[in-house]
């Protein structure tokens, strides 16, 4: 009885040996081969895997920037340039600088100016809300105030304002991963440069109705009377759809369009302010 026990352990014994040598020569032919160079990239990324890349997460966009050395498109928002030219000096090669950028949000109209004209008790998402009508205000095309921004930030960097009812971005925090844009079903986020001395000029308004409408939904929306275009210097303003739109990389801040705005739904933003 013993002995057949020893057979049988010496066997088990053997062939678990013999499984052991094959799999280490499978592992071995079929192992892949990762470029080392990828964990010394990783080091110098936020490691964020916040997705604001395009990709999904910070190990997929760096194999991709090491892959792809002619891509000049390929870049990490939360690093930002520090962090893309320590990668670029492990790699030995250069990127260009880009100009940093934030979220803002083109609404204006605030639950004063925009007041109720009903309640929703749902659930509290503005996703859902927009699927199923226009919301609470006369203004189908303005903020809903219920935060799925403010969840989809990874950095803390957006809250909601009681007494405005509208998302406010902490310029400190916000790093302009685009998560805001993605998650308000309304595209009132958008990534804008931070401009010169961080300051900047937008329409904070997304209304394409026509003027007489879009006064009466909100006071400070734009109303398309095309008179910002008009003190434009820089051709910088278009008008689509009854709503202007200010393009950054031809505005010179030179903020004649605010001055002539008559809903001001133009806004300048950390301008010293006038005498």
């Amino acid at each position: 009885m013993t002995s057949i026990f020893l057979y049988t352990v010496l066997i088990l014994s053997l062939l678990g040996g013999l499984l052991a040598v094959v799999l280490y020569f499978v592992a071995q032919k079929f192992k892949i081969q990762e470029d080392p160079r990828i964990d010394q990239v990783l080091e110098v990324m936020p490691g964020a895997n916040c997705g604001g890349c395009g990709f999904a997460g910070c190990r997929a966009f760096v194999e991709t920037f090491i892959n792809n050395p002619e891509r000049t498109d390929l870049f990490c928002p939360v690093g930002g340039n520090e962090s893309m030219q320590q990668a670029a000096q492990v790699l030995g090669r250069e990127v260009q600088e880009q100009a940093p950028k934030i979220a803002v949000l083109r609404c204006n109209g605030s639950c004063e100016v925009r007041p109720k004209f009903n309640t929703y008790n749902g659930s509290p998402s503005c996703a859902v809300v927009a699927d199923l009508y226009g919301g609470e205000t006369s203004c189908s095309f303005g903020c809903l105030g219920l935060g799925d921004c403010v969840q989809a930030c990874l950095f803390d960097a957006l809250a909601i304002d009681p007494e405005t009812c509208l998302p406010v971005v902490d310029e400190e925090k916000c790093t302009s991963c685009g998560a805001c844009v993605k998650a308000c079903p309304k595209k009132l986020m958008e990534l804008r440069p931070k401009g010169p001395k961080n300051r900047r000029i937008y329409v904070a308004c997304s209304n394409k109705d026509k003027g007489a409408l879009t006064r009466k939904a909100c006071p400070v929306g734009c109303i398309g009377c095309g008179l910002c275009i008009k003190a434009c210097p820089f051709d910088a303003i278009t008008l689509t759809d009854n709503l202007a739109y200010i393009d950054p990389d031809k505005c010179r801040l030179c903020r004649k369009c605010v001055a002539v705005c008559p809903t001001q739904s133009i806004l300048e933003i950390n301008f010293p302010q006038k005498n």
